[in-house]
């Protein structure tokens, strides 16, 4: 039966089979990739929708996360009336898409090696030396081609952003002053903000 399946295949024969079924497993982990990207943004704290809202956008390659949670905590304790929103700090230009282009290529040649296809001879060219080497080397040239598709994908998607907006005002930015604010800083910005708009009380029990 399977014999017979091959035959009727005509042009695509066993190896284009395995090269399609490779470009679907790219696919499924690119779209994975996607989903998992529009995860990161949008985390809300706070219930008090119609009052002051914070917002931090942060590059989470960066490892900036775990300080955005230290602010949504300190914050939260000492603000209880605001809300915290925050999110991924996209890269500028054409640097997320070019991210996107490396994983892709990433995933493909990674279920290529696996796979063995016969990229090369599929177009009737002889198979070059050095990607016998890798097929013959399959472990070590995934990992390379893993560790070397990640370097290139966080060089591209590191944006060292930390930007802070009070009521869509912004209020601080690492990209202009490179740094982020102590909370004292940021406290001040807060009460220098709110104090001709929105009256806002703070904890009394908050230790500074």
């Amino acid at each position: 039966m399977i014999k017979l399946f091959k035959e009727k295949m005509g042009l695509f024969g066993a190896h284009n089979i395995t090269f399609v079924f490779c470009i679907c497993i790219a696919f499924v982990a690119i779209s994975g990739y996607a989903h998992a990207e529009k995860e990161i943004p949008a985390t809300k704290f706070g219930q008090n929708v119609g009052g002051p809202t914070m917002t931090f956008f942060y590059c989470y390659s960066c490892g900036y996360r775990k300080a955005f949670e230290d602010y949504v905590n300190i914050l939260a304790e000492k603000y209880p009336q605001i809300t915290v929103t925050g999110g991924n700090y996209d890269p500028p230009g054409m640097n997320m898409y070019f991210s996107k282009l490396i994983f892709a290529v990433k995933i493909l040649l990674i279920v290529v090696i696996v796979s063995s296809f016969d990229i090369f001879g599929s177009f009737g060219q002889p198979i070059p030396s050095w990607w016998r080497h890798l097929l013959e080397n399959k472990l070590y040239a995934c990992m390379m081609i893993f560790f070397v598709g990640n370097m290139l994908e966080g060089q591209l998607v590191s944006s060292g952003a930390f930007e802070i907006s009070l009521n869509d005002v912004p209020v601080w930015s690492k990209l202009q002053t490179g740094r982020i604010p102590a909370p004292q800083e940021l406290f001040q910005i807060i009460d220098n903000q709110l104090q001709f708009g929105d009256k806002i009380q703070e904890n009394p029990d908050f230790v500074k």
